[in-house]
């Protein structure tokens, strides 16, 4: 049975593992494996069955600035990275530890958590981010090379 809770310092490892082979995948532009810093300062959730097998982190954040969907001086949670290792794939747990940190942040009393992909498969992170978990499409950056 897969549990859910913040991760530890002694998760360390086995999260530097993860993303390792998350990168090892290439299924991401431009992804490139964490070191010890990138956690730093970090809030991390983690997925157990015997061993960690699924993460996600980020920060909170302040907006300097107004925007279209952000107010100036909003605390937002910004997710820097989900990843599922491959053998857990396709059973909910991503979706799990999504909606465990929604009810994390809303224990703290942030109103909005925001993210960005470089998925090369587009198709199926937005059916997953949008038609599962229920977040808004907020803008694109597209590119073809010449």
């Amino acid at each position: 049975m897969v549990t859910i809770h913040e991760a530890k310092q002694s998760d360390i490892k086995r999260l530097l593992e993860l993303s390792l082979m998350w990168e090892k995948e290439d299924s991401c532009y431009g992804y490139r494996a964490n070191t010890e810093d990138d956690f730093q300062d970090c809030y991390i959730l983690a997925a157990y069955d015997d061993e960690l097998i699924a993460y996600i982190f980020g920060k909170e954040e302040i907006q300097e600035k107004q925007t279209s969907v952000i107010d100036k001086n909003m605390h937002y949670f910004e997710i820097e990275e989900l990843y599922v290792h491959p053998s857990y794939r396709s059973r909910g747990i991503g979706k799990q530890l999504m909606e465990s940190l929604e009810k994390e942040l809303k224990k703290k009393g942030l109103e909005m958590m925001m993210l960005n992909t470089a998925t090369k498969n587009w198709k199926a992170i937005m059916h997953f981010y949008i038609d599962e978990i229920g977040m808004n499409f907020w803008s694109a950056k597209l590119y073809k090379r010449l």
